[in-house]
């Protein structure tokens, strides 16, 4: 019996806004908070740990939490969600910040190391008004972009890819050339100021 005009105009508008559903969460990327045992003393994290804040003074050590996650040496927080798999898009909100870095890192990058000093963290810095890569303590110069408000990063696990995003025009500035062999986790350190991260964004069309 074919159903009647009406029940089957709803019934495809309810695939269609499912399908709709399906392939709006098929472009959203991770959603993360930043990991208060991995952040150095002298971080603070703030907004239900979506922002971290640096203290010239910090944290007294003694007072936090013995752990062997915590970076010892040097003011970074990484996230709390690990990629394996996928495209994942999320932003950054610089706040009062002259010095800091944005990128990922292995899950399992040493807690005495800084991201961007190793081989194993893949960053964007910012320091004296410009921008450059950095892995393994060289550096490269990004043109394009001047002083940021906010910045946004495109992770492409499979293309081995960590791309930074101009927000303001939704495009890629620069793109590193990565050699990930495990998962990683978004990674950041700062010197100054505030950073607030925005995650389980759709990617952007275009990017």
């Amino acid at each position: 019996m074919a159903l009647p005009f009406a029940r089957s105009l709803c019934l495809c508008r309810w695939g269609a806004k499912r399908l709709g559903v399906a392939a709006a969460e098929a472009r959203r990327g991770i959603s993360f908070k930043l990991e208060e045992k991995t952040a150095h003393s002298s971080l603070v994290l703030f907004r239900g740990d979506t922002g971290v804040k640096y203290g010239m003074v910090g944290l007294e050590p003694t007072k936090l939490a013995l752990n062997v996650e915590r970076f010892r040496e040097w003011a970074v927080v990484l996230a709390d969600t690990a990629v394996t798999s996928g495209r994942h898009y999320w932003e950054v909100t610089v706040k009062r910040s002259q010095q800091f870095r944005i990128g990922v890192a292995d899950v399992d990058m040493s807690r005495d190391s800084c991201i961007g000093v190793d081989d194993r963290s893949w960053v964007f810095t910012y320091a004296q008004r410009k921008w450059h890569t950095m892995f393994a303590k060289e550096k490269a110069p990004i043109e394009g972009i001047g002083q940021p408000e906010k910045v946004g990063l495109l992770l492409e696990y499979e293309a081995q890819k960590l791309s930074l995003v101009d927000v303001s025009r939704v495009a890629v500035v620069h793109t590193l050339q990565t050699d990930f062999r495990g998962p990683v986790v978004p990674a950041f350190a700062l010197w100054d100021g505030e950073l607030l991260t925005h995650s389980g964004l759709e990617v952007p069309e275009g990017l």
